[in-house]
């Protein structure tokens, strides 16, 4: 069958294609200020870290999305728990947003703020986040520098989720007007077009009623990754879209928390 985007808005638009999809920011808000009343948090730059009872098994990482335009940590607060259950402490970094940066500072601020979480929590270090940090998640493990190697070496696993990962067709909607990718930042930062860093596995997440262009672009990556060497998964996560594909992280017994710690 012939697949070909004709309306590049419409392709990259979730909240019109989701039933009453508009009303899922104040749910996260929520769910996400319930959680924090009983978790132990340190700061972490714009973000937090949620530390579990007793010693950390390792670090996981979630990064948000919102098209790197909008949105911080403080409505994904309540995805640590199914990491936390299991016994290790969870990153959320924030980062400032476009127009205010371009995408490649988001990409370094995240990686400094990484690195900072290393720093202070032992072990390996599973890295996951959604959309837009679905692209963040992935960039912080191409081999190009991104994080420091002493770093980059303590990742476990890499589990973006409904990623980003060619950023070349996002110059073709009206989000670009905010975003003000050219050709040369949108090669530079695509995942897709860069060098995985080796012995790294890497899942890609989808949900299966997702829109088609989240579905190629997560099928991109773990082609183009595994073409170069990595050890790559593509996962289409059953009848769920795009902003409930990752309530998973909730559950600390769910496939998808599971696929993020390895067991």
């Amino acid at each position: 069958m012939l697949y070909q985007v004709t309306d590049w808005d419409d392709a990259y638009a979730n909240t019109i294609h989701i039933p009453q999809g508009e009303s899922y920011p104040d749910r996260f808000a929520a769910a996400a200020a319930a959680f924090r009343d009983s978790a132990r948090i340190e700061p972490l730059g714009l973000g937090q870290i949620f530390l579990p009872e007793g010693e950390p098994q390792g670090l996981a990482v979630f990064i948000h999305g919102g098209y790197w335009l909008h949105s911080n940590p403080s409505f994904w607060s309540h995805l640590a728990a199914g990491p936390l259950a299991r016994g290790w402490a969870v990153a959320l970094p924030g980062y400032p947003l476009t127009p205010t940066v371009r995408i490649a500072e988001i990409t370094a601020h995240v990686a400094r703020d990484l690195t900072e979480a290393a720093a202070r929590i032992p072990g390996p270090i599973a890295l996951t986040g959604h959309s837009a940090g679905g692209h963040l998640a992935a960039r912080m493990i191409c081999d190009d520098g991104t994080l420091p190697d002493e770093v980059a070496a303590r990742v476990a696993r890499c589990v973006p989720i409904s990623g980003l990962f060619d950023l070349r067709p996002l110059m073709r909607t009206a989000m670009n007007a905010t975003l003000h990718l050219d050709l040369a930042e949108a090669m530079a930062e695509s995942p897709a077009l860069l060098t995985p860093r080796p012995s790294i596995p890497v899942t890609a997440w989808v949900g299966g009623a997702e829109r088609p262009e989240f579905l190629r672009q997560s099928r991109l990556l773990a082609d183009i990754w595994a073409g170069l060497g990595a050890a790559t998964d593509w996962v289409i996560d059953p009848g769920r879209h795009h902003f409930d594909v990752i309530e998973g992280l909730s559950d600390p017994d769910s496939p998808l928390t599971r696929a993020l710690l390895g067991r």
